[in-house]
């Protein structure tokens, strides 16, 4: 009978535990790997193995990383580009949507490139390139940032005039440009759409109005960052070290998509030039971080770089607090995904559809605390291990300062005893710096919030803090928005509100 029950056990029981017939991360010659040809990340949650990343094994050196505000993605960037400095003497580009990582590399001794004060890319410039195909580029830009796909005229006019302009400049369109031939510019792209239009020769008028008016928009004096000649060589920028291309001064997202979209193209064609080196480790990573329209759009060259990078030791981090915003092309192909901690239900789904980890997985990610990841890497053959595993957090270069801002004195009681409501949120320091720096709040309004926190554990009354961002005269709808940021419902952001502003 012992045995009867015995056998019952191992083939109705233990059966069902994947976890003891598969074990539930990589072996440990796959995450220890040589110090000197690798960048160490952190510890395993489960059997508390020190890994660290190489991509020698994997498919390709790029890396996806979310997480929900934070959650400690700038962290793991910075960390992930310093070690990579140390250990293969990489170069990095950071092109920085919101300004985030701009103190940063000034304190690191890097070079910050801000479009606001006085720097410009002319889009037009050839790195080498043929005329034809960086018309083309030129082209998919616009159909990435504006409708103009869907005016076939206008799409029509505007490719037959940069072509010509590259002709009037002294260019031959299906030979590459010869070294120190200055491009022409999108400035002379409307002259010559202006002098068409002023012949009053062309049939269909309004459409070449129409034509002039959508480019103007890149143009016009004082925003015209992208159709000046260049004061910035992208190229040698790539070989300098850290490098932020702050990007948050220009005038809306199109301009920033503009911008990333052309320093993209610009590192893609000095990555294929170089071609194939026998050195080991990475020459470049670029970061795109929080860039949705660069990072979504399937005919981005963010998705060309994943694709062929591998080969000239390149390699792409797309950072978004919203997976969704991260085209699937992506994940399907970077060779490695830290996912931080993600709230939203429609989030989680988007990542568990697009790479496939467990129910088990997908549960630990939505308790994650600030620094705490899971981790999928894709490997260039089969393996008899999971790909996904969990790290107890990420070991960065500097502490991991964590502020609790606590939310259970605005829950009611039926909100708290549900549990569906999370009663406090976690910050990594340099992330809640980053969102005090958003809110235009002086250094030492930042410094006194810091050193209120610290007095206090790194804690503080969600009702307290709103009150705090009032004393230094945060806008309402700015502290609205932070709110909605974390996920919380209208009705908690309105009592909140209310409350704090009730002494």
């Amino acid at each position: 009978m012992t045995l009867l029950r015995l056998q019952h056990i191992m083939t109705s029981e233990i059966s069902k535990r994947p976890f003891l017939s598969r074990p539930p991360e990589p072996p440990a010659e796959v995450l220890v790997n040589d110090p000197l040809q690798s960048l160490f990340i952190g510890i395993t949650k489960i059997f508390h193995v020190p890994f660290s990343w190489t991509f020698a094994n994997l498919t390709n050196p790029h890396i996806s990383v979310v997480g929900i505000t934070g959650a400690g993605k700038s962290y793991f960037v910075k960390t992930l580009l310093l070690r990579a400095s140390y250990i293969w003497n990489t170069n990095a580009v950071i092109i920085d949507w919101a300004g985030e990582y701009k103190a940063w590399v000034k304190q690191t001794g890097g070079v910050v490139i801000s479009f606001s004060k006085g720097d410009y890319l002319n889009i037009m410039d050839l790195s080498g390139m043929k005329p034809l195909d960086r018309v083309k580029q030129i082209m998919n830009s616009f159909e990435i940032l504006t409708d103009i796909a869907t005016y076939p005229e206008q799409r029509r006019l505007t490719e037959e005039a940069i072509e010509q302009s590259y002709v009037n400049a002294g260019f031959i369109l299906s030979e590459k440009a010869p070294e120190g031939k200055e491009a022409p510019t999108l400035k002379s792209v409307i002259s010559l759409l202006e002098e068409k239009l002023q012949e009053g020769t062309y049939e269909y008028p309004a459409e070449l109005e129409n034509t002039i008016y959508r480019l103007r928009q890149f143009a016009r004096e004082g925003e015209d960052y992208f159709a000046r000649k260049s004061t910035l060589d992208i190229g040698r920028l790539a070989e300098s070290g850290l490098v932020d291309m702050d990007l948050s001064g220009l005038p809306d997202e199109r301009f920033r998509a503009l911008g990333a979209l052309f320093i993209l193209q610009t590192l893609k064609e000095k990555m294929r030039s170089e071609g194939f080196s026998e050195i080991k480790g990475l020459k470049a990573i670029v970061v795109l971080d929080e860039a949705w329209k660069v990072a979504s759009d399937e005919k981005s060259d963010a998705i060309t770089i994943v694709r062929e990078g591998r080969k000239y030791q390149f390699a792409l981090i797309v950072a978004s607090q919203n997976p969704t915003d991260i085209n699937e092309a992506i994940f399907s192909n970077v060779g490695t995904s830290f996912i931080l901690r993600i709230k939203f239900e429609k989030f989680l789904n988007y990542l568990q559809g697009s790479l496939n980890f467990s129910d088990f997985i997908r549960t630990e990610i939505s308790k994650f605390g600030v620094g705490q990841a899971a981790v999928q890497m894709a490997f260039q053959t089969a393996i008899r291990f999971p790909e996904t595993f969990m790290l107890e957090r990420i070991h960065g270069e500097e502490p991991l300062y964590v502020y609790t801002v606590d939310f259970s004195d605005i829950l009611t009681q039926s909100e708290l005893s549900a549990g569906l409501i999370q009663k406090d949120y976690q910050f990594e320091k340099e992330e809640l710096k980053n969102k005090f720096i958003d809110f235009d709040i002086s250094s030492e309004g930042i410094e006194e919030l810091f050193s209120k926190m610290d007095g206090q554990g790194r804690y503080i009354k969600v009702i307290d803090f709103v009150r705090e961002l009032k004393a230094r005269e945060v806008q309402t709808s700015v502290i609205v928005s932070f709110l909605k940021s974390l996920s919380l419902d209208d009705s908690i952001i309105t009592r909140l509100v209310q409350r704090a502003g009730a002494d």
